[in-house]
């Protein structure tokens, strides 16, 4: 039993060490400034990793709005099989000051996890987002259909950054046109 237990102890270990040495890989620092009034609002999900809570989903977009005691609401949205499905969820701030750009994002009861703007364009209408790690990466719009030029850029940032932009998958949007 307990050379069992060291076997699955050494397995997961194994498996977790790529993951760390790639994850300190990249740069996922947050832009130093962010106006979140101005980020408030819709975004469409232009681009993204394939990660299991939106496997498959399309016309994918999340609102935020501010509410009174200071958090922000999340709606995330989209279709699945030709159902529309939704996650409501809260974020926070929690050093607007120092770290504006760093939210904290919950869909389940107090388990949050790092929402980091890494990249906004001046006018606040395309943003590339990630994470604490290189497990996520997203490529948002205030339109459901940016230019490819726009698209492009925020992609070479997250190259740039070091990111595999070769996981990134397009997600349609044909319902938001």
């Amino acid at each position: 039993m307990q050379s069992i237990l060291k076997l699955l102890a050494v397995m997961s270990a194994s498996a977790l060490l790529p993951m760390s040495l790639h994850a300190g890989n990249i740069d996922n620092t947050p832009v130093a400034k962010l106006d979140l009034s101005r980020y408030l609002g819709t975004w469409y999900e232009i681009a993204r990793y394939d990660h299991s809570f939106e496997r498959g989903m399309t016309d994918v977009r999340a609102e935020y709005v501010l509410r009174d005691d200071g958090k922000i609401e999340v709606l995330n949205s989209g279709w699945l099989d030709g159902k529309s499905k939704t996650a409501h969820g809260k974020a926070k701030q929690p050093d607007p000051e120092a770290a504006p750009a760093l939210l904290r994002v919950s869909f389940f009861l107090f388990f949050y996890s790092d929402y980091r703007i890494l990249m906004i364009d001046d006018d606040y209408t395309t943003a590339l987002v990630g994470s604490s790690s290189d497990s996520y990466l997203w490529i948002l719009s205030r339109s459901p259909s940016p230019s490819q030029e726009t698209i492009n850029k925020y992609v070479a940032e997250a190259k740039h950054r070091g990111y595999d932009t070769t996981r990134l998958i397009k997600v349609p949007q044909s319902r938001n046109r």
